[in-house]
């Protein structure tokens, strides 16, 4: 069985002869030039032989065009710390206006994107590229403060600012379609959950804006899936949308897997299984397997990609890595 069949039965929730698997991380100070991270990611891929490759990318690549000015500052996750944020007052979100996906930082990711399609020429190794929700670019442009005053005092410009990232968005999408071969993309939202807005702020300035995305995902590609962030993510928000997987921290937030399967309408897989930290970075091999095995058995070896809910720290062992790769075997 090949990654894609293995994937795509994973998705139907039919069996397949083991669980598909893989992690993600970010590639800090090789994520500034398009090379440097195509040649570290596919090291990544030859090494381990994920059943996906998760392009990842500057995790602030869709917003540095608007004036974002970051820098990696030693975080063991890879992430970069914003040091300028370009919303100041209100007004900016109304000064907002799509960004041409052939300049600055999303062009670079869109060549390094094309740089592994050269090196694999097929499909024989599904691609997923990372696109953050609107409202997480949004999150980027502004403090949190400040984030959170100009969505409760001017909804109208704060609205009027998301149509540009929305629009920005969508032409990001088409440019990977029309130059790519990617499988799908990766969907990351921060903001839906609990610790961050409400429900119904999130209905209001998130999820509207998130379905018009996910909406206008190309018919070919067939693996696109939403990871939720956050200490309490609001998943059935998600549950009915478009996409063949879902994830989250569940070794660290509730719903735990099981609890998901069975309250969830989601009718594609669940990726998880294993804890970025707990497991993959501070754990041991053993350990790994131990806890991906009971992963597998609580799904009924069904509808389960194992992974880590969220990317993994640099710092992680090789041998863990390994261990995660062996665990499904």
């Amino acid at each position: 069985m090949n990654k894609r069949e293995r994937l795509e039965k994973t998705f139907a929730g039919e069996a397949t002869d083991r669980p598909p698997v893989f992690l993600w991380r970010y590639w800090q100070g090789d994520d500034l030039r398009s090379a440097d991270l195509a040649r570290s990611l596919v090291h990544f891929q030859d090494r381990f032989d994920w059943d996906a490759l998760v392009i990842s990318s500057n995790p602030h690549y869709c917003t540095t065009g608007y004036g974002v000015h970051d820098q990696w500052t030693g975080a063991i996750d890879g992430t970069r710390h914003i040091l300028k944020h370009p919303i100041s007052r209100s007004l900016n979100w109304t000064e907002l206006r799509p960004l041409d996906p052939t300049r600055g930082d999303i062009a670079r990711q869109i060549d390094c994107v094309q740089m592994i399609d050269s090196h694999y020429k097929d499909d024989d190794i599904p691609r997923i590229q990372v696109v953050f929700s609107p409202l997480t670019q949004a999150s980027q442009l502004a403090p949190k403060h400040l984030l959170l005053q100009h969505i409760r005092r001017q909804p109208d410009r704060f609205h009027t600012g998301m149509n540009a990232l929305t629009e920005s968005t969508l032409r990001l999408l088409d440019t990977l379609r029309r130059m790519t071969n990617i499988a799908g993309i990766l969907f990351i939202t921060d903001q839906a959950n609990y610790d961050m807005l409400s429900e119904s702020e999130y209905q209001t300035f998130g999820l509207p804006y998130d379905q018009k995305v996910l909406e206008a995902l190309p018919e070919e590609w067939w693996f696109n899936m939403i990871q939720v962030q956050g200490r309490a993510p609001m998943l059935h928000l998600f549950e009915d949308l478009n996409v063949q997987a879902l994830g989250w921290s569940d070794q660290r937030v509730r719903p735990s897997l099981d609890k998901a399967l069975n309250s969830l309408a989601f009718k594609g897989a669940f990726s998880g299984g294993l804890d970025a930290e707990t497991h993959i970075t501070f754990g041991t091999p053993a350990m790994i397997r131990d806890q991906a095995r009971t992963a597998m058995v609580t799904m009924g070896r069904r509808r389960l990609l194992i992974s880590s809910g969220q990317h993994i720290p640099t710092i992680a062992p090789q041998s863990n890595l390994h261990a995660v790769r062996h665990a499904v075997e």
